[in-house]
């Protein structure tokens, strides 16, 4: 189901094991594989979440691979996988670095995994970051937002309904060369990462969503305002779902270190907390739960499925 700008604050979360960058992968991760995250992915299905999200890289240069580490699957494989043992929860890039790739090869990859999961496809895009990534393959690093600003457009109608799209830009034009299977959505929704002013101009003007990256609570009223303010402006009348990535989280009251940040406590402690996104204008929050093991993280999403989720529209 389409996540609502009207209904109840929505919560997803981005699958751990298929990035593992230092910053936030738990130590279990590393020895994970394919069986654990179809268990993640199963829990998350049947508990209620709204949709399931796998990164983008296709290289990571040495100077960056402490930090980022060089786990990061690819996300048309890994959410097709996941597309196959799941049934209702949407499939989410979060995000496609669009730029690194012609937009008819994207849009085939896509429209054929949209095809295929029955129209559960959310197309998160963003600029990127890694300079060594665009040059290996050729890509402009220095112009990339220019160049997603076009690709987004380009991709816009390539995974529309017809199957000779045509789109005539500065840099992409295509037309004449059809592409089946089409998407099982008429629309696929794309939303736009990213937090700085380029990108919340994109998401203002281009998106069907906006995917913050690392927004403390206290700057996100002002940057809900701009992205309103600018959507307005582009005389833009659809309406935008906006997100949010929330602070990691535990429910109870852990017997670890979980660190400062992470929010803890009993079910209605922690919807309260977070219902304060919901009041600031946002519609659907990506969580993220500390753990020690597979099984620790499935037990956290049932559980804040089953006892804080409730408690999230009130």
């Amino acid at each position: 189901m389409p996540i609502s700008t009207t209904g109840p604050l929505s919560y997803g979360m981005q699958l751990p094991i298929q990035s593992q960058s230092t910053i936030y992968a738990e130590g279990w991760e590393a020895a994970a594989g394919p069986d654990d995250l179809a268990e993640i992915a199963r829990t998350a299905d049947r508990t209620g979440f709204a949709y399931l999200a796998s990164c983008d890289h296709v290289a990571i240069p040495r100077r960056l691979a402490g930090v980022m580490s060089t786990v990061w699957y690819d996300p048309v494989a890994t959410l097709a996988y996941l597309a196959g043992i799941t049934e209702r929860v949407l499939l989410m890039s979060h995000v496609a670095v669009v730029g690194l790739r012609h937009p008819l090869v994207t849009a085939k990859q896509y429209a054929t995994l949209d095809h295929l999961c029955g129209g559960r496809l959310i197309l998160g895009v963003g600029a990127g970051h890694v300079a060594e990534e665009f040059e290996a393959l050729g890509a402009d690093f220095d112009g990339r937002g220019r160049v997603l600003d076009e690709t987004i457009d380009a991709l816009k109608a390539a995974l529309g309904p017809e199957e000779y799209p045509e789109f005539a830009g500065e840099r992409i034009s295509f037309g004449g060369l059809g592409q089946l299977p089409r998407p099982a959505q008429d629309r696929v929704p794309v939303w736009v990462g990213g937090s700085s002013p380029a990108a919340v101009r994109r998401a203002a003007v281009r998106g069907d969503g906006w995917l913050p990256q690392g927004d403390p609570r206290e700057k996100l009223p002002a940057q809900i305002a701009r992205l309103k303010e600018l959507r307005e402006a582009a005389g833009v009348e659809a309406p935008i779902v906006i997100g949010a990535i929330t602070e990691p989280l535990y429910v109870g009251e852990p017997d670890w270190s979980v660190g400062r940040r992470t929010l803890t406590g009993k079910p209605e402690a922690l919807a309260q907390s977070l219902r304060a996104y919901a009041a600031m204008g946002v519609h659907q929050i990506q969580v993220r739960f500390r753990s020690r093991s597979r099984s620790e993280l499935t037990d956290q999403m049932a559980v804040f499925a089953a006892e804080v989720a409730p408690h999230l529209d009130r």
